[in-house]
C-alpha cells in the first residue's frame, strides 16, 4: 500500500467582537483598584490589545467560526469531515463535549469527535494526533480547532495574569495525501512542573466549586521553561525530517509573550523576520494561539507553496510540543 500523509487544505480564525487596548484595559482594572498602564504591558510582554468575549459568547460559538472559515478556505464540505478534534481548557460544560456540539452545530454526519486538553500547546497536541490518525488511512478529512476563552477563568485582581489573555479560535482543515504535508512532530510533557508553576485547579463535586477557579502561574519559572523547552522540541523536529533550521521559511509559535517567543527564536537561530507575530493584537489566547496565527499568516501570504513552516507551544502540565509542516498550498496575494 502506498504511504498515506495528511496536508493543511485550509486555515480559519474567529474572534469576539470586542477589542480591548491596554490604556481601555487600565481605565476598567484602575477601578477594581488595580494599577497598570499601557507602557508597562507592551514592555513586558508585547501586548497592545485582545478581544474579550461577551457574556453569551461561547467556546461553542467561536470554535464553529472558526471551522466554517476553514471549511470554505479549503472548499470542504461539513458532510466530507469524518474527524474532529477540539483543543480547549474552556468547554461550555462538562460533557457534552465542544467537539461533539461542534459537529452538531456544522451539520457533520459521521466520524469521531473529541476534546483535547494540553492547555496553550493544545493545538500542537490535537494536530499531531489527527494527522496520526489520518495516516492509518481510517479518516480523511479532520477539522482540527483550537478554542479557548480565558477571560472566564482570569482573576481580575492579579495584574500578573489578567493582563494576558484574550479570547478567540483557530482552525485547521486536513486531508489525506501521498504528498508529505505534516513532515515530523513531538510531544512532550514534565507532570513535575505541576500547578505550582502554571494552573487552575478548580473543579466541581457534589455541586460546589473546590479549588481555584482561576489560572495562577510562576512567570519567572514558566519563562526559563518555555525557551529550552521550544528550543529542544524544535530540534528534534528538524532532525526527524532530516532538516536543518536554515531550511524553516516561517515560523510560528505560540503567542504568550513577545519576549519569551524572541529569546526562543533566538536560541532556535530563527531570524525575527520569518517570526509570525499576533499577540500584540490577540494576546494570550492560549490553545487558539497558534493556528489564529497559522490563519493570520495564510490571509497574508506569509508562505508559498514548498514553504517550511514550524509551529510550537507550550502550557501548563506542563506540555510542549513542535510541528513541522511543508506548506502544500497556492497563495494567490496578501488580503
Amino acid at each position: 500500500m502506498p504511504q498515506i500523509y495528511s496536508q493543511i487544505l485550509g486555515t480559519g480564525s474567529a474572534l469576539p467582537e470586542r477589542a480591548t487596548t491596554n490604556n481601555q484595559l487600565a481605565d476598567e482594572l484602575a477601578l477594581r483598584g488595580i494599577e497598570t498602564s499601557d507602557e508597562w504591558i507592551r514592555t513586558r510582554t508585547g501586548i497592545e490589545k485582545r478581544y474579550l468575549a461577551e457574556r453569551a459568547l461561547t467556546t461553542t460559538q467561536l470554535a464553529l467560526r472558526a471551522s466554517q472559515s476553514a471549511l470554505w478556505d479549503a472548499g470542504v464540505s461539513p458532510e466530507e469531515i469524518d474527524l474532529i478534534i477540539v483543543a480547549t481548557t474552556t468547554p461550555d460544560m462538562v460533557f457534552p463535549s465542544t467537539a461533539c456540539q461542534l459537529q452538531k452545530q456544522l451539520g457533520c454526519k459521521k466520524g469521531g469527535a473529541f476534546d483535547l486538553q494540553a492547555v496553550c500547546a493544545g493545538f500542537i497536541y490535537a494536530l499531531t494526533n489527527a494527522d496520526a490518525l489520518i495516516r492509518t488511512g481510517v479518516y480523511k478529512k479532520a477539522l482540527v480547532v483550537g478554542a479557548d476563552v480565558m477571560s472566564r477563568i482570569v482573576d481580575w485582581d492579579d495584574r500578573s495574569t489578567c493582563v494576558l489573555f484574550g479570547d478567540g479560535a483557530g482552525a485547521v482543515v486536513l486531508g489525506a495525501s501521498d504528498e508529505p504535508g505534516i513532515l515530523s512532530a513531538s510531544l512532550s510533557a514534565d507532570g513535575t512542573l505541576d500547578e505550582n508553576v502554571l494552573g487552575c485547579t478548580g473543579y466541581i463535586s457534589g455541586g460546589e466549586v473546590f479549588g481555584e477557579p482561576f489560572v495562577r502561574m510562576d512567570g519567572q519559572q514558566v519563562f526559563r521553561m518555555a525557551v529550552s523547552s521550544m528550543a529542544e522540541s524544535a530540534q528534534a523536529v528538524l532532525e526527524a525530517a532530516h532538516l536543518g533550521v536554515n531550511d524553516i521559511n516561517l515560523y510560528v509559535p505560540h503567542q504568550a509573550n513577545l519576549r519569551i517567543m524572541q529569546k526562543v527564536a533566538q536560541k532556535i537561530g530563527i531570524d525575527d523576520s520569518k517570526m509570525v507575530v499576533t499577540v500584540n493584537r490577540h494576546g494570550n489566547t492560549s490553545a487558539a494561539s497558534v493556528p489564529l496565527a497559522l490563519d493570520n499568516a495564510a490571509r497574508h501570504a506569509r508562505m508559498k507553496k514548498g514553504d517550511v513552516v514550524l509551529m510550537q507551544a507550550v502550557g501548563a502540565g506542563m506540555a510542549w510540543g513542535s510541528v513541522l509542516v511543508k506548506w502544500t498550498r497556492e497563495q494567490d496575494s496578501a488580503e
